[in-house]
């Protein structure tokens, strides 16, 4: 069987599966360039409202491929990080279903996410210092803005790993989902819903809100960033019809 990035889109979801069960879905150079491609892919599909990662059982990501980390120079290097950054940089909300272990650069790809769902063998490991190798991809940056800085250096500089549960108290994970690969696909399509349900450009404008805010020291200038695009949408012939059927609910009840 071929290693490759499985992408399916339907119900308004892309499932992004990176399939290399033989290496843990370690990521190579092909693999990082398939999952940007299949990111990208489902932000140009108009019916796709948000973006789910994951990868094949029983691993998550066991990182970037040691025989192509090991020839790497700048350019490699900035090649196995495409794949990730490109999940962190979609205009969908993404939500890494992780069920296994999330190593170094899978760590990286789990990060990424706006959200993650842990099934209960999920383990997040940074283990690059084991590897006597620097962090890279940002994971530095992510993890200190998840999980704040002393958590962020019992991963990094002492190797502390977080199971599924440690995860969610760590602020890592938003929850665990009991059962196997399946129930944890179920409830990232659940949890991608109310994401479905709204209108995507509307979608697409609150996150982009969401990053810029989240560098703002002032209220003031939160208010700012979201004037325009709300105004927006306030504009928009999705609000005009959803505010009716809500007044028609309203004036049904008894």
């Amino acid at each position: 069987m071929t290693d490759s990035i499985v992408s399916e889109h339907s119900g308004g979801v892309a499932l992004v599966t990176v399939d290399a069960p033989g290496s843990r879905n370690a990521l190579t150079l092909d693999l990082s360039a398939q999952l940007a491609a299949a990111v990208e892919a489902a932000e140009r599909d108009a019916s796709v409202h948000a973006v789910v990662v994951t990868g094949t059982p029983p691993a998550f990501c066991a990182g970037a491929d040691l025989a192509a980390l090991a020839e790497a120079g700048e350019a490699g290097l900035r090649a196995i990080y495409e794949g990730f950054l490109a999940v962190a940089r979609c205009t969908l909300p993404t939500i890494a279903a992780v069920g296994g272990a999330a190593v170094g650069a899978g760590l990286n790809l789990a990060l990424a996410a706006d959200v993650r769902l842990a099934g209960p063998r999920a383990k997040f490991v940074a283990r690059f210092l084991e590897l006597g190798l620097h962090p890279g991809g940002g994971m530095t940056w992510m993890t200190q803005r998840l999980v704040g800085p002393q958590q962020a250096a019992a991963m990094t500089l002492f190797g502390q790993p977080l199971d599924a549960e440690a995860a969610v108290r760590a602020g890592l994970a938003l929850r665990v989902v009991d059962g196997g690969h399946d129930e944890l696909l179920t409830a990232a399509r659940d949890l991608a819903h109310a994401a479905v349900a709204a209108p995507r450009e509307v979608l697409i404008a609150t996150k982009r809100s969401l990053r810029a805010t989240a560098v703002l020291a002032r209220h003031g200038d939160a208010v700012d960033v979201e004037i325009e695009p709300q105004l927006a949408s306030l504009a928009s012939p999705e609000f005009a019809e959803r505010l009716s059927l809500m007044r028609a609910r309203i004036h049904a009840q008894p």
